[in-house]
């Protein structure tokens, strides 16, 4: 009995003679730590170096894509990506703001890094759906009915939009109730909706009020739409009775349950 309890004794004093497992486990948690923390501030100095320190990563030159109407040095220079500066630093954001604020024409612009030199300009520009003649020069207007530049000739393949809206009470109150925008958007509804042979024949779309818009066709045919509303039943409907009246030079879809046509 005496013996077995000094080997007891002698175990017990071999594990007391070092730290608890649970404090070992800690200092080595927090050694790793420490030895951790070194690597990362001996390896983001280099890292932090390159970005913006180094020579090797800066903005250098600038790449233009997208543009039909505009030119590449046109959206360079509206841009004003500082050259010179970290690439890392640019503010695409402010670039893209810029951009947008100095050309309506741009309907939507990308500003990516090119590392590890360049800034690309991905430009998307707005397309008109209808013209507005003012003085001399031509009002483009697009999809949404955004009015986003003035040129001096009208551009090929665009209908010309005229507000003429006459003097009865219904046209005044149209006028009052939604607005002169409002009435180009609907116009923009109807020029949008039209198929795509009458569209090519489109010389004009007539705004006279809200429920009142009509096409002027080549050859002098006239095409009464109504609102911009059931814009898909009327151009199917247009469709059909053109094919069935070839020679009509008078369509009104305006009910497009219950067309008309007439003319030769």
């Amino acid at each position: 009995m005496a013996g077995s309890t000094t080997a007891e004794r002698g175990e017990r004093q071999q594990e007391s003679s070092g730290p608890p497992p649970r404090l070992r486990s800690r200092r080595a948690r927090l050694r790793a730590i420490v030895l951790l923390g070194l690597a990362l501030v001996f390896l983001g100095i280099p890292t932090v170096w390159l970005f913006y320190g180094s020579d090797w990563l800066r903005a250098e030159h600038v790449s233009v894509s997208g543009t039909r109407v505009l030119t590449p040095a046109q959206v360079e220079a509206a841009a004003e990506v500082p050259l010179g500066k970290p690439l890392i630093s640019v503010d695409t954001d402010a670039i893209e703001t810029r951009l947008r604020q100095k050309m309506p024409r741009i309907d939507a612009v990308d500003v990516v890094r090119s590392w590890p030199r360049g800034i690309d300009l991905k430009v998307v520009e707005r397309t008109p759906v209808l013209i507005v003649q003012k003085g001399g020069k031509f009002v483009e207007v697009d999809d949404e009915g955004v009015r986003f530049a003035t040129v001096s000739e009208a551009p090929k393949g665009v209908a010309a939009l005229e507000l003429t809206l006459s003097r009865s009470s219904s046209a005044a109150a149209s006028l009052r109730r939604f607005g002169e925008s409002r009435l180009v958007r609907e116009a923009v509804g109807v020029a949008r909706a039209v198929p795509a042979a009458v569209a090519r024949d489109t010389r004009t779309v007539k705004v006279r009020s809200y429920d009142d818009i009509s096409l002027e066709l080549r050859g002098g045919r006239t095409v009464v739409w109504g609102s911009s509303e059931k814009g898909a039943a009327k151009a199917r409907t247009l469709t059909a009775l053109m094919k069935a009246s070839p020679g009509a030079r008078y369509f009104d879809v305006s009910v497009p349950t219950a067309p008309a046509s007439s003319g030769s």
